[in-house]
């Protein structure tokens, strides 16, 4: 018996009220979590003469003969926005722009700290598709590539392909890519341990947001059979023959497409139908304990797996899934074994997509990137504890950076094709100075400690 099985789930909410306390103590203490930073030399006051006017000139020149050159002479290649409207805010819903920014700096913060990359939290004042477009658009001059988060669903979907068929940079939405790709990673590795293959393995995806959408999406592209795939919404199974589903084509093409494609069985009904003989179940669904009953886990194949990816409580406790049958547990939770974290994805990604200054951000940069993920893990010995790599295994974040950049290269989408070697020791230098960089402010006081 574990010490986590000895938590209810009021201790575990208790438990997780304690970052909320501290988060309201110390955002106001430092003021936000980000700053930007001059990274060229000031000799003395002669020295702004070059990086500004008259010196300046210079390089605007250059950068109006060719454009291009702004990668060149600016910090562009190494900036990303990390743009939303505030309408799916964690688990908060539509609380709004300026209620979503902590967010977007927390964010901004992780993708400087784990992957070099200069992030700029940006929150805008409308919902509406179009202006959202308009807007991402207009800021393509000043980055290398735009995050989107929080975005509400099926709009979400819509706002990442429109931007990816308008823009010239990469333009990628965690919510759906990044789950999806540390779920695919997650996957890969779980069957290994369990001793199953992709090519036979019935998965069922429980819950049809933007992260599962998504995973379908991957996993299908990775080789899992469609027919394998069974996804459920609030009112079951998905079928073609769902007549609310086929109503909402047009509002939402990619749920109908998938319940045309998957579930080759021809399941209908509820989810304890779809999880009779399944051999991994994802859920991304509504926090739990009870969202999953523990007598769907029974039905499942021997040796199952189950991802339980909801926060705060996942749909089911681990210790409850592991009774019913389930071999292999991962949740969203960094003090269970397997956390599913969006964290292990986009700043690798990010920074291996900037580093060949690409021109998009495929779902084949994502299975390449989960491939280094699994492989990471896989090297340092898989369990059923063990099936993903933790956020402090920092090398790994230079091994995902190369994957997806070397990914890039060879879908013709790199402005830029170093060599695997220059790749790595870029992408090493980057984070590490970001590392180093904290750790020196912070021993300087710069950044100073926490108050008590």
């Amino acid at each position: 018996m574990t010490e986590e099985k000895k938590l209810t789930k009021e201790e575990l909410l208790e438990k997780a009220k304690k970052p909320n306390e501290l988060a309201l103590k110390y955002h106001p203490y430092y003021e936000g979590k980000v700053q930007v930073m001059p990274k060229c030399v000031i000799r003395d006051y002669h020295d702004f003469s070059i990086w500004y006017t008259p010196g300046v000139a210079a390089p605007c020149r250059e950068i109006h003969k060719n454009p291009e050159l702004s990668f060149h002479y600016t910090n562009r290649w190494n900036y990303v926005a990390v743009v939303s409207d505030g309408t799916r805010v964690l688990g908060l819903g539509d609380i709004g722009p300026e209620a979503a920014l902590p967010v977007m700096e927390g964010k901004a913060l992780l993708f400087k700290y784990l992957g070099g990359v200069d992030a700029f939290p940006i929150v805008l004042g409308t919902k509406n598709l179009g202006e959202i477009v308009q807007a991402v658009k207009w800021m393509e001059p000043s980055f290398g590539g735009i995050n989107l988060e929080d975005f509400s669903s099926p709009k979400c979907f819509f706002l990442l392909e429109r931007l990816r068929e308008v823009m010239d940079i990469p333009v990628w939405h965690d919510d759906q890519q990044g789950t999806a790709t540390v779920i695919y990673a997650g996957l890969i590795n779980a069957l290994k341990v369990v001793g199953k293959n992709k090519e036979d393995a019935k998965i069922v995806l429980f819950g049809t947001g933007a992260a599962n959408t998504r995973a379908a999406i991957i996993l299908m592209k990775a080789g899992f059979p469609a027919k394998n795939l069974v996804l459920i919404d609030s009112k079951g199974i998905l079928h073609p023959s769902r007549k609310d589903l086929e109503a909402k084509k047009d509002e939402n093409p990619w749920k109908w497409d998938l319940a045309v494609k998957t579930n080759g069985e021809g399941l209908t009904g509820s989810a304890e139908v779809a999880f009779k003989g399944a051999d991994a179940v994802i859920a991304a669904s509504k926090p739990g304990p009870d969202t999953i009953k523990t007598d769907w886990v029974r039905q499942m194949a021997d040796d199952a797996i189950l991802f339980a990816t909801a926060n705060p409580i996942p749909e089911i406790f681990p210790w409850d899934a592991k009774e019913a049958g389930a071999r292999v547990i991962a949740t969203g939770r960094s003090d269970f074994p397997n956390q599913i974290n969006n964290s292990l994805g986009f700043p690798a990604i990010f920074r291996g997509v900037l580093d060949v200054r690409a021109k998009t951000v495929t779902d084949e940069m994502c299975i390449a990137a989960g491939n280094a993920l699994a492989e990471f893990a896989e090297r340092q010995g898989i369990h059923e504890n063990y099936i993903i790599p933790t956020m402090d295994q920092w090398e790994v974040y230079i091994e995902e950076a190369v994957a997806a950049a070397e990914q890039s290269i060879k879908q013709g989408v790199a402005r830029l094709k170093p060599t695997r070697d220059e790749l790595y020791e870029r992408a090493k230098k980057m984070i590490l100075n970001a590392r180093q960089s904290t750790e020196t402010l912070m021993k300087a006081r710069l950044i100073p400690p926490p108050p008590e």
